[in-house]
């Protein structure tokens, strides 16, 4: 016999303003625990260290979650130059120190513009990939190194901010890039460039897809609710899945041509586009879920929602 799942059933996604010391897994968990809820995913991981926008789907949402990953994202991040540690950030141990003192902005701002567009990137070794297995992070705390091959990134924006010169020179740089990028890699191949190493001191999303730092609720004041047993304000926290897919075109259904595609059965629609993904609404403008079109013009559904 099937296990019941337990907590409430709840739809919808949570920007949670992520906090600091806490993994995404963790910081998911806890608003899962707190709003009670039977299912839930976190979208795109921050590292511990990190802060800002962490989309939180439940229910339903999670089935959606993958056009979240693969969304662009924007960060704001503080960068220290004269120092090289195992990790590519302030929570690692400092493997080499180089005055940094003769580091200029424009300097960094020549280095800077050489990262930006089209880029291959080696993965960190303290990474979430994995190899035969085995997270990466698992094999770097036992000393093990391996190979990982570079991987296409795009670099859309790269902007220095601020700048401050000394032995350990800070530099803030606001980074918006696609999916895979790691903020760590390129403070790490900055300080390579400029020869006296780097590394993340401070890092903070801004923008996860079309999630903004402003929308973000803080742990502390979801647990403020729960303690007042306020789960109508919880949820009213919770946006609609077609938030998150806003960059996809919208098609609506006839009631027929509805019926038989949430049985799983491709249907022919007259004002669908030609090809790719679509929103799939009902003539009520309700979301079904998504479908793509077919060579021969049919909308085929890929992911349905369990209840409309």
């Amino acid at each position: 016999m099937a296990r019941r799942r337990k907590g409430r059933s709840v739809d919808g996604i949570l920007v949670l303003d992520k906090p600091p010391g806490k993994s995404s897994n963790g910081a998911m968990v806890t608003a899962r625990a707190i709003y009670n809820a039977s299912k839930a995913g976190h979208t795109g991981a921050l590292d511990p260290l990190a802060t800002g926008v962490l989309p939180v789907c439940f229910g339903e949402a999670t089935k959606f979650s993958q056009y979240l990953l693969d969304a662009d994202k924007e960060y704001r991040s503080h960068f220290i130059f004269g120092q090289k540690t195992d990790t590519g950030d302030a929570e690692g141990a400092i493997l080499a120190d180089v005055d940094a003192s003769n580091l200029t902005a424009a300097e960094l701002e020549t280095q800077i513009a050489k990262l930006r567009g089209d880029i291959l990137q080696v993965p960190p070794m303290y990474s979430a990939l994995k190899r035969e297995g085995k997270p990466l992070y698992e094999l770097a705390r036992k000393g093990i190194t391996v190979e990982r091959p570079a991987r296409p990134v795009t670099i859309r924006e790269f902007e220095l901010e601020s700048f401050t010169p000394g032995p350990l020179a800070r530099a803030v740089v606001r980074v918006r890039c696609s999916k895979g990028t790691y903020i760590r890699s390129l403070a790490e191949d900055l300080g390579a460039a400029i020869g006296c190493g780097g590394h993340v001191a401070i890092l903070r999303r801004l923008q996860a897809g079309p999630f903004m730092e402003a929308q973000s609720v803080s742990i502390e004041a979801l647990q403020a609710l729960r303690d007042a047993e306020d789960f109508d304000g919880l949820d009213a926290l919770l946006l609609p899945i077609t938030d998150a897919l806003g960059h996809i075109p919208q098609l609506s259904l006839g009631e027929t041509a509805a019926h038989y595609l949430m049985q799983g059965q491709p249907v022919q629609v007259a004002a669908a586009p030609t090809s790719g993904m679509v929103v799939l609404l009902s003539e009520e403008q309700k979301f079904l879920g998504i479908g793509e079109i077919l060579d021969d013009g049919r909308v085929t559904p890929r992911r349905l929602l369990s209840t409309v």
